[in-house]
């Protein structure tokens, strides 16, 4: 079985044609000619500039009308005054937190912000008005209280006790709000699972 090579060779001729068989080259011609001329088919060249305008258009007019939209909304407001403010007790108060320091500034915007803020989120049923109203005399309560730590800053003049019953007169105010839209919340819960 393990024969040499070289031995197997010269006793047997090799079977190797030297011709193609006929038609190859023909075949062979035809198949480059088809792969290499250039196709009659046209072709398109897309321009997406079009569809890049529209979307443009599109886009620019669908802002516009969101934005015209949210313009002519108007807010829906029941007419009811929540908070009264006594236009000449403001008057006559010359010195508030904001004056003290630029910090007390930020701190009594930031909750009368978040005051003003909660007291627009709040939504009423006929259930829970009773609560609210409630609610809403606390807050006129604190508000007073808050006027006489004004005057009793401008009388006095800026003082440790003074600054920290206001500051937490404001912080009492938001934690009530918080309170109250969570009361409202549970009563609308029960109102719905019921």
């Amino acid at each position: 079985m393990g024969q040499d090579i070289k031995d197997l060779l010269k006793t047997e001729p090799l079977h190797i044609q030297n011709e193609l068989p006929d038609g190859h080259e023909a075949r062979f011609l035809d198949r480059l000619d088809t792969a290499m001329s250039p196709k009659e088919k046209p072709t398109k060249k897309r321009s997406f500039s079009f569809y890049k305008i529209a979307a443009a258009v599109l886009l620019i007019v669908s802002l516009g009308g969101l934005t015209y939209h949210q313009l002519q909304q108007k807010p829906d407001i029941s007419g009811e005054e929540v908070v009264k403010t006594d236009t000449e007790t403001t008057k006559k108060s010359s010195v508030s937190l904001g004056d003290i320091s630029p910090d007390l500034k930020k701190i009594e915007d930031y909750y009368v912000a978040n005051i003003n803020y909660e007291l627009t989120q709040v939504e009423v049923s006929e259930v829970g008005k009773q609560l609210f109203s409630s609610y809403m005399e606390k807050l006129s309560l604190l508000n007073e209280e808050q006027k006489v730590l004004q005057e009793e800053l401008n009388e006095i003049g800026p003082n440790e006790q003074t600054i920290n019953a206001m500051i937490d007169n404001l912080q009492f105010r938001l934690k009530l709000l918080y309170q109250l839209k969570e009361k409202l919340n549970e009563l609308k819960k029960s109102e719905n699972d019921a």
